[in-house]
This record gives structure tokens, C-alpha cells and sequence, in this order.
């Protein structure tokens, strides 16, 4: 008895290791697909002149997306006519819903870095996703998030931290 058990199990996995391996194979193919056109793309970035430049003459074929993680920042202060949506649920299917995908997402968070966690993944699910450079810093005057990166950059020459040639 126990023996067919594991034969069962066996039997099992045979089948349904193979078809995990392939969806993953198609997966990493269908990212792919994305991330070779990044260059060429620009890396899917938006300046901030670009954006204004397309609110002023009220172009309607974009949506402006806050992915920050917090709705207090949300509400002290965003982008006229901004969505808030988190990065971290973004990719939910009743999120994926609100999201147009006859429209350009323009996602923007605190620096740039966090909004570039779902732009890939938006790209492959057919979504045309970019990202404004540097983030809602590049938009909002004296944003505190220009003061992480000057940080950031201060601690680097401080610090002199080693690089290799």
C-alpha cells in the first residue's frame, strides 16, 4: 500500500514538475521579450518636462499611477489626476482591472526605484508601462525624497567605497 503511495506521488510529480518548468521557461521568455527593448525604450522613462508638456496640452492618452507604499503621502501631495496604487499590489487582478490598458501608465514613487519594480511585469501583461525619471523627486520642488538621494550620494564620497576596473 504504502509503495503505490509513493508511486502515485512519483506519477504525480512526473507530470506536473514538467508543466511548472515550462510555464517558468515562458515566463522568463515573455520578460525577456521586455527587457531587450529596455535600452532602445529609454529604460520606458517619461521626464518630468514630458509629462507636464502632455498635462498642458491635456493629452487623454496616459494615467498618471502613485505606486508609493503609503496613502499619507498620497494625500500630502501628488500628481494632478493620479491614481494611488501601490507597487507591492499593483499586480492584483482586481488592481490590474482599474489599470487602462488602451492608455500610457506613467508610475512615479519616492525616488525612482520602487516604481520600476512593476514596469516589467506590466510591460509583459501587455500594459504600455513607463516611469518618470527620478520619480515624484523629479516633479515636487524640495520633496524629501531629493534629500535620501543627496544622502545617499554624500555618504558614496564619504565613504569612497571601492570599484573595479
Amino acid at each position: 500500500m504504502f509503495s503505490g503511495v509513493l508511486l502515485g506521488l512519483f506519477l504525480m510529480s512526473a507530470t506536473v514538475v514538467p508543466s511548472v518548468q515550462a510555464s517558468d521557461a515562458e515566463l522568463a521568455a515573455k520578460l525577456d521579450a521586455v527587457l531587450v527593448n529596455g535600452m532602445k525604450a529609454r529604460h520606458w522613462q517619461v521626464k518630468a518636462d514630458e509629462l507636464n508638456g502632455w498635462m498642458k496640452a491635456k493629452k487623454g492618452d496616459f494615467l498618471v499611477v502613485d505606486v508609493r507604499p503609503s496613502m499619507k503621502m498620497y494625500k500630502a501631495g501628488h500628481i494632478p489626476g493620479a491614481i494611488f496604487m501601490p507597487y507591492n499590489v499593483m499586480l492584483k487582478p482586481e488592481n490590474l482591472k482599474k489599470l487602462p490598458k488602451d492608455k500610457k501608465l506613467i508610475l512615479y514613487c519616492l525616488t525612482g526605484q520602487t516604481q520600476n519594480l512593476p514596469v516589467v511585469a506590466l510591460r509583459a501583461l501587455g500594459y504600455d508601462a513607463k516611469v518618470l525619471a527620478f520619480g515624484y523627486t523629479a516633479w515636487a520642488k524640495g520633496y524629501m525624497g531629493g534629500n535620501f538621494m543627496k544622502k545617499a550620494i554624500g555618504n558614496a564620497a564619504k565613504k569612497n567605497f571601492p570599484v573595479a576596473k
